[in-house]
């Protein structure tokens, strides 16, 4: 019994290690992204028609939802 204590002893140990050296990865901004900023005016955005009107969000409009439908 006293090596079930031992074990989770351990992997609390282990886990809290993980844990503390994932906060101090994401302080030092390992994980910020400094690539996609860089070539994000080579992507070609999405064009939305203006006389579409504010209700056609992405760019369908009544016509083709109601012939898929």
């Amino acid at each position: 019994m006293s090596v079930i204590y031992v074990l989770l002893a351990i992997s609390i140990s282990v886990a809290v290690v993980f844990f503390a050296a994932f906060v101090l990865s994401v302080r030092k901004g390992q994980y910020d992204d400094t690539y996609t900023p860089s070539v994000r005016m080579l992507f070609e955005d999405e064009v939305v028609g203006e006389a579409n009107g504010p209700d056609q969000i992405k760019g369908k409009n009544q016509t083709e939802n109601s012939t898929n439908q």
